[in-house]
């Protein structure tokens, strides 16, 4: 029996994706749509939000249609060299070309390099938390994506002067580029696996950094940070690896109430995986968050770790233990701040916390190891990086708190801190 016709006019534009509706409106609707554009008319809902397709990305169709139209010629391609001998020898693809190569061809799954798994993971968490802050000040973050020539780049998501905070930064970043011998040298105390006779090495970078500042001098600001770092050699193979990260407090007037409830949800999520986790990078927390030029901690601490590699613990569940402590995040600090933000407030408490601030600021520019790395990374966006410090501070010549008062008891705890939960 004779086989009906094909009809490419109809198959070719469902391929593509083409909706029934296009072939189906009628030409009436069409030019109405066509005046009223001309005449500034829009159909689409006038409140929109312009930031929807960021907070809600609709999976697109097209990488398995690009894999299809280019991995089929591609790989007759290299068969036909294989059988002829053509094969013309390339320098090896950087990891941020393989990763591109990758991220086209479709989703990240468990299968995939951790670098990307990572970078998923941050991103998706990223809108998690930016959406709960939103719910608690009333007013939406800017977000602002940015690219780096050497590979990678950010998401930059801020809110100023908003009704809860004067200032918020919740950033992810992805960085590729090569490692110096002097940074190779120096990382190598740490992971002999590091080769020190090469001049650089390649590096993937990726971390989710945040920082809080909220208006009101009873509601403590916050700082986060959860990062994944890796090196490959000249192959493209990855050599050496590690987490790092942390979160911690720093309140203008302590409330211990507040204290225990943050440290009591980060021991939790360290109890997961490890019950000696939280007394230890607690004590790690206390010594590095410190103003050693001041002889105070910055804030009531929390937790801090860096360098976890294989030696700690394996890929997989250092991995496991980073996405259980970002993901305490929200929970460790919503009901503080829900409770702290409509406090009445003095202008001399509206003072002391521009003068903490000003410690604040010291830390970060002085003593802060992922701040200067940052600064001296070849492309670094300084915007992103000095994001976390406040839109306002104060340095007043040799203030003293009075005796006795909450500010000098918050001092006493800062010079030595103490244990909350």
């Amino acid at each position: 029996m004779e086989m009906a016709p094909l009809r490419p006019s109809l198959r070719i534009p469902q391929f593509f994706g083409a909706h029934r509706s296009f072939t189906s409106t009628p030409r009436r609707r069409l030019a109405a749509d066509f005046f009223n554009a001309k005449r500034g008319i829009s159909n689409k809902p006038q409140n929109s939000d312009p930031l929807k397709a960021w907070r809600e990305p609709k999976h697109s169709p097209w990488p398995n249609r690009i894999r299809l139209f280019l991995g089929v010629p591609f790989t007759g391609l290299i068969i036909y060299s294989m059988m002829t001998g053509e094969i013309t020898k390339t320098e090896s693809p950087t990891i941020a070309e393989k990763d591109a190569l990758l991220k086209r061809g479709g989703d990240v799954t468990e299968q995939s390099p951790m670098r990307l798994r990572m970078e998923k993971f941050i991103k998706q968490h990223q809108k998690q938390i930016v959406a709960g802050l939103e719910k608690v000040d009333g007013q939406k973050f800017q977000v602002d994506t940015w690219q780096r020539p050497e590979g990678g780049g950010g998401i930059t998501c801020v809110l100023q002067d908003g009704n809860v905070f004067e200032k918020a930064g919740v950033n992810t970043s992805v960085v590729y580029g090569r490692l110096p011998r002097a940074a190779i040298q120096k990382m190598r105390v740490n992971h002999k696996a590091l080769d020190p006779d090469v001049e650089s090495v390649e590096f993937f970078a990726a971390g989710l950094s945040m920082v809080l500042h909220p208006s009101n001098p009873m509601a403590p600001t916050v700082h986060l940070n959860y990062r994944y770092f890796e090196t490959a050699d000249e192959n493209g193979k990855t050599n050496a690896w590690w987490y790092g990260g942390g979160c911690d407090l720093t309140p203008c007037y302590l409330f211990d109430e507040d204290a225990i409830h943050f440290h009591k949800t980060i021991k939790a999520a360290c109890d997961k995986h490890d019950k000696s986790y939280y007394p230890r990078f607690k004590k790690w927390c206390d010594e590095y968050f410190n103003n050693k030029h001041r002889g105070e901690s910055r804030g009531i601490g929390g937790i801090f770790f860096d360098d976890l590699d294989e030696t700690e613990k394996d890929q997989e569940q250092l991995f496991a233990f980073a996405q259980d402590c970002l993901s305490a995040f929200l929970p460790s600090y919503v009901p503080i701040i829900n409770r702290r933000k409509n406090m009445p407030f003095t202008e001399r408490e509206k003072q002391w916390q521009q003068i903490r601030r000003g410690r604040y600021v010291e830390f970060n520019l002085v003593h802060d190891r992922g701040t200067a790395f940052g600064l001296n990374t070849p492309g670094s966006r300084v915007e992103s990086i000095l994001m976390s410090l406040p839109l306002t501070a104060r340095w007043q010549y040799m203030h003293s708190p009075e005796k006795g008062s909450r500010e000098e008891r918050l001092l006493e705890v800062l010079k030595k801190p103490k244990e909350w939960v």
